[in-house]
């Protein structure tokens, strides 16, 4: 169950209350795809820095080693030795990213796996039954997201669709939560708002779903292609006609000033990338502003990435050892930087946690984000 504890504005402070423990909210949910962070991060690794929730995708991990393997493991919980809070992506993002391998009908999705080639069939039913066998925390809707560029009559198309989705899947998923030998009875279930950059779209989709009573709302869709711009205008047309007393999730963002601006129009929930991938090349997360460990000018610099950080890279190494480390290829070289950078966020998300039980959020966001521009 989800409590909203406070408000600054739009911005809201809450908690979610799951069968894996308690979220507090606003929330960066870790992306570990396969099961796993890339670069090298353990699950105890994510416990020392403050990890709330990881995410974990279903596409991926039903492909590679399969949802029933991992089910006869004890699930996802188990399997990655990790007892907190699990977010399953439901596969609908991959009907976008794996465009040249897939064909949509109103079954599901016809893919081509992108390890070996083989068929793969997956829709509502099959992505809620893939989500049950991982028994992660919280599975998401099967939608499909229409890229930022598609025209007005296929979008329209394709939002009726995932609500059509979604429906099955609520009631799938209900099914399968029935079920005697389902590890994780309790699966919650978010849906997913879609609309591309079309606000009466994304308006009536938010209000049809909104019906439902589901455990969760994500805004999907967004992050790709289209401008920082727009997806804020999306989030100030869209949020308003979401439930206040369930949490929303943001799909996808993003960069420390996308999380701050969309806290400020009513998220709570965010996943991105960003944080490991940028930190596996050497691109670190500071307060004041993103700094590339590859510049020659960090050769002889003994300082940490940033001074007073207490991440396990800054508390025992210089920012000259960590570049030697990535020139050389070095695993360790890129574990240290993924781990800053997931601290970073992580104690983002804490601080604005502590400004919003204070009533001090909009100025801690001006600051924030004045100091990301400052010079390093």
């Amino acid at each position: 169950m989800y409590k909203l504890i406070k408000r600054e504005g739009l911005a809201k402070r809450g908690s979610l209350d799951t069968v894996h423990g308690v979220i507090e909210t606003p929330v960066f949910m870790n992306v570990g795809t396969a099961a796993a962070i890339k670069g090298g991060v353990s699950t105890q690794d994510l416990l020392e820095i403050n990890t709330q929730v990881q995410l974990s995708n279903t596409y991926h991990l039903h492909v590679r080693p399969g949802d029933l393997i991992i089910k006869q493991l004890g699930g996802l919980s188990r399997f990655m030795v990790w007892d907190k809070p699990i977010l399953t992506d439901s596969g609908g993002f991959q009907v976008f990213s794996l465009a040249k391998l897939r064909k949509i009908k109103e079954e599901g999705v016809y893919f081509h796996s992108h390890v070996d080639g083989r068929k793969i069939f997956m829709g509502p039913e099959e992505s809620m039954r893939i989500q049950s066998n991982l028994a992660s925390t919280i599975a998401m809707a099967f939608d499909e997201c229409p890229p930022s560029t598609a025209d007005l009559s296929y979008v329209k198309e394709s939002v009726e669709r995932t609500t059509r989705w979604l429906l099955r899947c609520q009631k799938e998923l209900a099914h399968l939560n029935g079920l005697p030998d389902t590890i994780n009875q309790k699966q919650l279930l978010f849906g997913i708002n879609q609309g591309a950059v079309y606000d009466e779209v994304r308006v009536e989709h938010a209000k049809r779903i909104s019906e439902l009573d589901l455990d969760g709302y994500a805004i999907g869709g967004l992050a790709v292609g289209e401008s920082h711009d727009e997806m804020y205008h999306i989030l100030e047309v869209v949020v308003e006609h979401l439930p206040m007393d369930k949490p929303t999730y943001l799909m996808g963002v993003g960069t420390p000033e996308n999380i701050l601006e969309a806290v400020s129009r009513g998220v709570d929930f965010f996943d991105c990338v960003y944080p490991s991938r940028n930190g596996r090349h050497g691109h670190l997360y500071t307060n004041q502003g993103k700094l590339n460990l590859f510049n020659q000018k960090y050769q002889l610099d003994s300082r940490p990435i940033e001074v007073g950080c207490k991440c396990p890279a800054c508390q025992h190494y210089s920012r000259a050892y960590l570049r030697h480390l990535l020139k050389s290829g070095e695993m360790l070289g890129m574990r240290l930087c993924v781990l800053h950078n997931l601290y970073f966020y992580n104690t983002m998300m804490a601080e604005i946690r502590t400004a919003l039980d204070e009533g001090r959020f909009s100025n801690y966001k001006k600051e924030k984000i004045a100091g990301f521009s400052a010079n390093k």
